[in-house]
């Protein structure tokens, strides 16, 4: 028996589909960044307009970066007002990497619309850079930062992935949609 071309069609449509809805992560090191200073208004395609995150390099223990030279840290201009970052596209948010001084910890709540959706766990810091995972597959716009001491800890490698499909992909998905209706015209008896 002859498989119909239409049949044959569809699970490319899909696969096509689903490499357009895949997602790249993006990572922020801070590394790019060329002097010391407030974190930029929109680096790295986030609103940080409404926090007191500043950027800066060189040695400086126990506030260890992760990768590079580079981390940022809150409250050094001293007002801890605001931790808040915003996604400029609903997003999946990984995690971060931290340090800082012993008896200092970090915890992150994630927050969709004006509701909180998940929070971290509490992470207790040392001098040694450890990860602080999201644990929440889920999209959203705000990530709030707590500690008991926030001048006191640096953060680096801050990793999420943006929601939006990559134009290319998009245009896989139209073309394997296109594909799809021009079989299924074809088949089409007259």
């Amino acid at each position: 028996m002859r498989c119909p071309l239409p049949l044959l069609a569809l699970p490319l449509a899909l696969a096509l589909f689903t490499a357009s809805a895949s997602v790249s992560a993006t990572v922020l090191s801070f590394d790019d960044l060329g002097t010391d200073g407030y974190v930029p208004l929109n680096y790295g395609g986030l609103d940080w307009s409404g926090s007191s995150w500043f950027q800066y390099a060189g040695e400086q223990a126990p506030f260890a970066a992760h990768s590079g030279d580079r981390r940022a840290t809150l409250g050094w201009d001293g007002s801890a007002d605001s931790s808040a970052i915003r996604f400029t596209t609903a997003s999946s948010f990984t995690g971060a990497w931290f340090a800082g001084y012993d008896g200092v910890s970090v915890s992150i709540d994630l927050y969709s619309g004006n509701t909180r959706v998940a929070s971290t766990a509490t992470l207790n810091l040392s001098d040694s850079p450890v990860f602080l995972a999201s644990n929440y597959a889920g999209l959203v716009d705000r990530i709030v930062f707590r500690s008991n001491d926030p001048a006191n800890f640096v953060m680096d490698d801050l990793t999420f992935a943006s929601a939006v499909p990559e134009p290319g992909k998009a245009a896989l998905t139209l073309a394997g949609l296109g594909l799809v209706a021009f079989v299924a015209r074809r088949r089409r008896p007259v």
